[in-house]
């Protein structure tokens, strides 16, 4: 039997090189897998930094990893490998009662602690040669269910593998492997995709058979240890202005991954609370919420390595640098004004912002905000939300995002407004998981009346100025900082933020405030809770409703007084009878007219060019791709575009409607490049579905307009989560475009996918990840991180 199956897959890989399965133009590039000089590992020592870490970064760890790893098998670390699997759910919008926290690093220490937890054992945990033989090392026999079904060299995998995110999934515990295996043959590991490499398994196998043994981690070098100790201090200081200062500090960055701009690349910290000073050993205060009591008299702010691989849909950056702690100081401590006790914890007190951080300047939390305003986007992005379609189909596919400069305060009132309004602005985390199914309904009423107290508020002001809002209100991010405009990609249940203004000119855009900033990091960042019930998770949806509407509403006041209910209109079209009165009458100041000088009928694209000139390459250096808000878009950047290449990518946004039902959300396209002298480049191809409206949590179809849809080309990459990579050599892309555009039946979508597509049955599938991961480290350096593909389609 084991000859038949090694005959079998030697005239598979005879078929495969010659090319009559997978695509044509796979014979003409030669991509090789299976890496030089494989051979026997047996009694050779086997180490896990050096040779087993990367096979389960390459191959494991792009599906298990943050809060959907399947089966909560987390392999982003060591500990995650001890911790192993369980078969709770993290991610239920349908419970009731909070979820016990299972926190890699936070909610439990040993593994004795995580079997107390319900985590069962991939790698065996009694000493090598005392596992009983009913019990097997999980691990090991994934790897090898994967050997003993031949899987698929070309096509669409059949209906036996699910590959739905709310699917049922199979999480067996060693001793009901059998039963597993029985039911599920072709479910081995990886996944849905092709097997490890023979040098793989046997070193894999070999590291087990070896007691599974991990190397302990090196500290940090001097150097790093040295920045370390200047921000630990700082952070530290005993004055009420400095602690004031580090809590706030602390609740807006526990979340990102800190990094030394003088210190050794790819070295990530993340700021957490501790029961010890500096110079002692860190002893983390865990809390659900990072705003929580921690429990003790005095609180240290610690930096602490962070030792998981870089995963890019949990990693956003920040630098710290001495120019970014001369602006700290700056704004929060240099500042004149006191402080003259420090808050409390008590809930409903430490989950408002505009409470708790009264005592400091308004014009210092926005300039913090505003400074990395691309970061704090990114924390509901890349957050703990991970998964987040409840709360993120609140917002359109693609918009734009501006700021109001923070010299525009409101003639010098809006700081007293914002301490009038501190109860309205409340957050649904303030009744924590109290909350309940008729709870969060005075959240509504709540939310509508700050809109219509700001409405009234923005109207007295405006009128005091006596002119109306223009470009000039806008940040301009000093005409340098790139975080004063972004753009906002949403693909379905998870979403994108880049800096600039990308693509053409999107249906909605959004103006964003203080309030309105620090509201969305205190709600879907600060006070989410992955774990939370069903009524936290309506809360934080419906509530979101109202912050896009603060948004809109904003952008809405640069419009012309007569034009913006029609613009509105469309933005909310077919919105359901009952819901009318919530989205069909919003608060935009119609009585106020605009101070733009308008000279076109297309208002909405024509501001948006006003404030591109105005923000000058803080926008962006320009698309010469899917439209150009600058005279000079002709020629920028072509040198990064291979010749020939440009016109077909314009060609391909110029495609709209039914064909694209063919695409996913988003797509990596990999341009073989025609010389061989030239480096292949690649693309991000994302879908923007058309929303009639916003107004329901669910049954999005319903609100989709296909025949509206549109697609945009951004080169490099954009998103963490590809549903599909294709691959065309530069001499076919027309063809590739033209193929495209005629899609418009099952059939050619087949058929399409049969020559572009890197199918999950690809058998050089792995070949073409390694690539486009090793391709974005290059371009992304330390703001990339590995793609995951639990998204990756069965197309």
């Amino acid at each position: 039997m084991r000859m038949m199956q090694c005959a079998v897959a030697l005239l598979l890989l005879v078929v495969v090189k010659q090319g009559r399965c997978g695509n044509e133009f796979e014979q003409s590039y030669r991509i090789e897998t299976e890496e030089p000089g494989a051979h026997d590992v047996a009694g050779r020592p086997i180490s896990f930094d050096q040779q087993i870490k990367p096979i389960l970064e390459q191959r494991c760890v792009v599906c298990h990893s943050c809060y959907d790893a399947p089966c909560q098998l987390k392999l982003t670390a060591p500990e995650g490998l001890a911790r192993g699997a369980s078969k709770a759910k993290v991610y239920d919008g349908e419970r009731l009662t909070p979820a016990v926290h299972t926190r890699l690093f936070m909610d439990a220490q040993t593994t004795e602690q995580w079997r107390q937890l319900g985590f069962f054992p991939v790698l065996n945990d009694a000493p090598v040669g005392s596992q009983a033989p009913d019990k097997p090392n999980l691990l090991a026999a994934m790897l090898a269910l994967k050997r003993e079904q031949l899987f698929p060299v070309s096509g669409k995998l059949p209906d036996s593998f699910k590959f739905e995110l709310d699917r049922d999934l199979e999480c067996p515990k060693p001793e009901e492997f059998d039963a597993f295996r029985a039911q599920h043959p072709d479910w081995g590991m990886p996944y849905g995709f092709p097997g490890l490499s023979g040098q793989q398994r046997r070193l894999v196998n070999a590291w087990i058979e070896q007691g599974a043994k991990m190397e302990s981690r090196p500290e940090p070098d001097a150097q790093t240890q040295r920045l370390i100790a200047v921000w630990e201090d700082f952070l530290n200081q005993p004055g009420l202005k400095h602690r004031l200062t580090a809590r706030y500090l602390y609740e807006h960055l526990f979340l990102g991954h800190l990094y030394f701009e003088q210190a050794a690349a790819n070295r990530f910290f993340t700021l957490v609370r501790s029961k010890t000073a500096p110079g002692e050993a860190l002893q983390e205060i865990v809390t659900d919420l990072p705003y929580q009591n921690p429990g003790v008299e005095r609180v240290y702010y610690r930096l602490k390595p962070v030792t998981e691989t870089i995963v890019d849909k949990t990693h956003f950056v920040y630098a710290l640098s001495d120019s970014r702690l001369e602006k700290i100081r700056r704004w929060f401590i240099d500042a004149p004004y006191t402080v003259d006790a420090l808050p409390g914890y008590a809930e409903k007190r430490a989950t408002n912002p505009f409470l708790t951080y009264a005592a400091i300047p308004v014009d210092a939390r926005y300039r913090f905000l505003l400074d990395e305003a691309a970061y704090f986007i990114a924390g509901f992005i890349k957050g703990p939300v991970c998964r987040g379609q409840i709360a993120l189909n609140a917002i359109q596919d693609r918009f734009w995002v501006m700021f109001v400069s923070p010299d525009f305060d409101y003639s010098g009132r809006g700081s007293q407004f914002l301490a009038n309004h501190s109860e309205i602005l409340s957050l649904p985390a303030a009744e924590g998981e109290n909350i309940s199914s008729l709870g969060w309904y005075d959240y509504d009423t709540l939310a509508q009346q700050y809109l219509q107290d700001k409405e009234n508020f923005v109207a007295a002001v405006l009128q005091a100025r006596q002119r109306g809002l223009d470009e000039t209100d806008i940040w301009d991010g000093d005409r340098s900082n790139r975080n004063a405009a972004l753009t906002v990609f949403r693909h379905f249940d998870s979403a994108t933020v880049v800096k600039g203004f990308v693509g053409s000119v999107p249906k909605t855009a959004w103006v964003i405030d203080y309030p309105l900033l620090e509201r969305l990091h205190y709600l879907l960042v600060a006070g989410f809770d992955v774990y939370g019930t069903l009524w936290h998770q309506l809360a934080t949806r419906k509530y979101m409703d109202y912050l896009r509407m603060d948004g809109e509403n904003n952008f809405l006041r640069f419009m012309p007084a007569r034009q913006r209910e029609a613009i509105h209109a469309i933005w909310y079209a077919g919105i359901l009878p009952e819901m009318s009165k919530l989205m069909a009458q919003p608060l935009f100041g119609i009585q106020q007219e605009s101070g733009v000088k308008y000279r076109s009928q297309g208002h909405q694209a024509e501001f948006l060019h006003k404030v591109a000139r105005r923000l000058d390459r803080a926008a962006g250096a320009g698309d010469a791709i899917n439209g150009c808000l600058f005279a000079d878009c002709s020629t920028h950047r072509l040198q990064d575009i291979a010749p020939g290449v440009l016109q077909p990518l314009r060609q391909l946004t110029a495609i709209s409607g039914t064909p694209l039902q063919t695409l996913p959300e988003t797509a990596f396209l990999r341009i073989k490049a025609d010389d061989e002298g030239q480096d292949d480049s690649v693309f991000t191809l994302l879908v923007d579905r058309d929303l009639k409206n916003l107004s329901t949590l669910f049954v999005e179809d319903l609100r989709h307009n296909p025949k509206r849809d549109k697609l945009t080309v951004v080169s490099g990459f954009l998103g963490s989560y590809p549903n599909v990579f294709f691959y065309v050599a530069q001499r076919d892309l027309p063809k590739f475009v033209a193929d495209l555009a005629a899609c418009n039946s099952d059939r050619q979508r087949e058929a399409f996918y049969a020559a572009y597509a890197i199918r999950r049955t690809h058998p050089h599938f792995w070949a073409y990840f390694d690539w486009f991961n090793q391709r974005y480290q290059r371009q992304a350096g330390l703001e990339a991180g590995l793609f995951d593909l639990n998204r990756y389609d069965n197309r």
